[in-house]
């Protein structure tokens, strides 16, 4: 995929890393986020990859092979899913909403989207399980792109994405404005303490350690690989890693490198994922850690000082930071 072409927008400052072909803000990132905050403007996240799934059997087949309940999905609902290893580590996350939401409606498409660069993947996995199923896959990345906007959120953490003709980005930032980077849409996403899949978990990951049970994971419907150990983690309690949100040391001019080490002392306790600036909270971070470290300890986020704040409870597994709009 090329560069947004929002990134001509004025005040654009491109982005890195996963997000060098949006904006990372638009001249001001603090203002960004008290508007997103607020419910006005919409971010460019058309990096974001895109599949499109059609046929017949596309909601049973993927309702049998992920996490979430989708034979009864409404028309335009958001949701979230997973497919998991065997072993229960999550291996691909994905986003998304289906045209019709009728279970075997011949018209009707799912459209997902994942992060960059992991939807060839995606695709190459469904295209092995599809078997006899009457399902389409293709990758339609170059055709739409993805936008969020607080406006379109109802109540799921997930929500208020939307699937705009590339084509028509100009058109929608023009009536959908003002613009905001990523740099604001990070920071509220992590002040949520919502894991972004990738950065904030690793091949080890597993839902319940991320607080993916409460929002993508459905817990009364059939069997799905790596059921198994989703169930019985939720039902004995205690994962063996809880995700976090750290409040980190603002005197240092910097902020951690994803995936640097998390130190109790001089022991590896965890890993640091995304971290941003926050408008209120100042630099703040998201990090996994080893249930049994105690929350009141301060910890080393690649060598800066951090306090830490529940997002996932040690015990239940379940998310339990309170979602802000933004």
């Amino acid at each position: 995929m090329s560069t947004s072409p929002l990134i001509n927008l004025p005040g654009a400052v491109g982005g890195d890393g996963l997000d060098k072909d949006v904006a990372a803000h638009y001249g001001s990132f603090n203002n960004e986020q008290r508007a997103l905050e607020q419910g006005d403007g919409f971010v460019d996240l058309s990096h974001r990859e895109v599949i499109r799934i059609s046929g017949p059997d596309r909601l049973t087949w993927l309702h049998n092979l992920t996490t979430q309940h989708l034979t009864a999905l409404g028309a335009g609902q958001p949701t979230a899913a997973l497919i998991l290893s065997p072993q229960g580590h999550v291996e691909h996350a994905m986003y998304g909403q289906d045209s019709t939401g009728q279970e075997g409606g011949e018209d009707g498409i799912l459209t997902l989207h994942v992060e960059p660069g992991r939807a060839e993947a995606l695709i190459d996995f469904l295209l092995k399980m599809r078997f006899m199923m009457r399902a389409e896959i293709e990758d339609v990345t170059d055709e739409v792109a993805v936008t969020w906007r607080p406006a379109a959120r109802v109540d799921a953490p997930f929500d208020g994405y939307e699937f705009i003709p590339r084509d028509k980005l100009a058109a929608y930032a023009d009536a959908a404005g003002p613009a905001a980077g990523t740099w604001a849409f990070e920071a509220l996403r992590i002040a949520r303490g919502e894991a972004r899949f990738g950065i904030d978990t690793d091949h080890r990951t597993i839902p319940n350690e991320a607080g993916w049970i409460n929002t993508a994971v459905h817990l009364d419907k059939g069997c799905y690989r790596g059921q198994e150990t989703v169930a019985r983690v939720h039902t004995l309690g205690r994962p063996p890693r809880r995700l976090t949100l750290l409040h980190l040391d603002g005197t240092e001019n910097r902020l951690p490198d994803a995936g640097s080490e998390l130190l109790n002392g001089d022991k590896v306790v965890g890993f640091v994922g995304s971290s941003s600036r926050h408008y209120e909270l100042g630099p703040i971070a998201l990090a996994m850690v080893k249930r049994n470290v105690p929350l009141d300890v301060t910890l080393s986020a690649d060598g800066i000082p951090a306090a830490q704040e529940v997002v996932v409870d040690p015990e239940a597994g379940l998310h339990v930071r309170p979602r802000l709009r933004g």
